[in-house]
């Protein structure tokens, strides 16, 4: 069945000046390295602490703990919020620690190790559909950004060779920087907003995890996009998704 569009799905430039991307699951197809690597790492330490303590856990589900607890979150957030989830306290440990099992951080600096020989293999791609949006975005005059809670966001956009579409971007570097907490809190895209010039009201988000469509409400952005990558459609638009895609070729650009 083909899709009705409607003036919802516009952006235009008489109603918006720029646009806010989140980078994983909206302009690269990094989610699943993502998954795949919290969810080693987290089932390693499952059963370590199985083994250690005689408590068996439920294995990481990328259907349901990646997308609650983790997705679109800081790293290290994200180990908080998925130990939390378990009953598990740990303690947090040395920044620099090792990748290891011991602490928070040592946990989530294994994840990103997982991750980076994981980028380093298989590289980054972007969505064709999502690059074709931003080429007629820069056609009629509005302007992007790109977020990212990652500290590995640059490394990811090279790869996938998109780093010079934006204006701006707004990273995991950026927010330890400038002490930027991580979504649901709004100031990454509003970071963004400012970079660009932008009012909140005047600017777009578009994001896939349920954090961020919930930043982008709490931001008071005109509009907020969430991209529906595989998740329910319905948790995106209950937490602050004006319009909910599955591509972002769905969207219209007007110049006027």
């Amino acid at each position: 069945m083909t899709q009705t569009r409607t003036d919802s799905h516009l952006l235009s430039k008489s109603l918006y000046d720029a646009v806010i991307f989140d980078m994983d699951g909206v302009v690269t197809d990094t989610a699943s390295l993502h998954g795949k690597a919290w969810k080693e790492m987290f089932d390693q330490f499952l059963e370590y602490h199985a083994r250690q303590t005689g408590r068996q856990q439920a294995p990481f589900d990328l259907g349901h703990d990646y997308l609650q607890y983790v997705d679109g979150k800081p790293r290290f957030d994200g180990v908080r919020s998925f130990l939390a989830s378990r009953g598990i306290a740990l303690p947090e440990g040395s920044l620099e620690a090792p990748p290891g099992v011991d602490s928070v951080h040592a946990l989530g600096n294994k994840k990103n190790a997982l991750f980076g020989k994981m980028l380093e293999d298989e590289g980054a791609v972007a969505y064709p559909g999502t690059v074709q949006l931003i080429q007629k975005l820069h056609q009629a005059g509005m302007k992007t950004a790109i977020i990212s809670s990652s500290k590995n966001a640059e490394k990811i956009l090279r790869s996938a060779k998109v780093l010079d579409l934006f204006e701006a971007k707004v990273d995991g570097v950026d927010s330890l920087r400038l002490g930027i907490p991580g979504k649901p809190a709004p100031e990454i895209f509003l970071q963004a907003a400012r970079e660009l010039g932008a009012e909140p009201k005047r600017a777009v988000v578009v994001e896939d995890a349920i954090s961020g469509v919930q930043a982008g409400e709490a931001g008071g952005f005109g509009l907020v996009v969430g991209v529906n990558r595989g998740s329910d459609p319905e948790d995106l638009r209950n937490n602050g998704a004006h319009i909910v895609v599955s591509d972002l070729s769905e969207l219209d650009v007007s110049a006027t």
